[in-house]
């Protein structure tokens, strides 16, 4: 044999951590009797920051005693009053205040569930107040009262 038909290894890499773990790999190591750990870790690979406790369980279930709070229909009408007054579709609204239309259409129908923050942003675009012992009036510009 000449010096060409031969190869020499100067150095093989270990394989790497993530090669180790395929069920291939794993399977060859027992066939081999090595020890072989597995863990399955709780929750991996989904992309849940928040776990449900028992209380958001039972509110979804909805029974007598618990159940979620609805936007009152008399709010719901000064909403849609508002709106109309403005000249505003449910789809103009929602656009003025970056919610989804269906969000406007449940206040309006007395379906959603109260928000502060949503109810804040519809406050300031139809000009009426929503929330509060002057629920119907006219809301001030911010600064107004001297």
């Amino acid at each position: 044999m000449s010096d060409w038909d031969t190869v020499t290894i100067l150095r093989k890499k270990p394989p790497k951590a993530s090669a180790l773990k395929t069920e291939q790999a794993v399977n060859a190591a027992r066939r081999q009797g090595l020890p072989v750990d597995t863990q399955q870790k709780f929750g991996a690979g989904t992309n849940k920051q928040h776990v449900t406790t028992k209380n958001t369980a039972k509110l979804d279930r909805e029974t007598e005693e618990l159940r979620h709070e609805k936007i009152p229909l008399d709010l719901g009408k000064l909403i849609m009053q508002g709106r109309q007054a403005k000249g505003m579709s449910q789809k103009d609204l929602a656009t003025k205040i970056c919610e989804k239309p269906q969000i406007v259409n449940d206040y309006e129908a007395g379906r959603g569930i109260p928000n502060n923050i949503v109810l804040g942003k519809i406050e300031r675009a139809i000009g009426i107040k929503l929330r509060g012992k002057e629920r119907g009036q006219p809301l001030q510009p911010p600064g107004g009262q001297k």
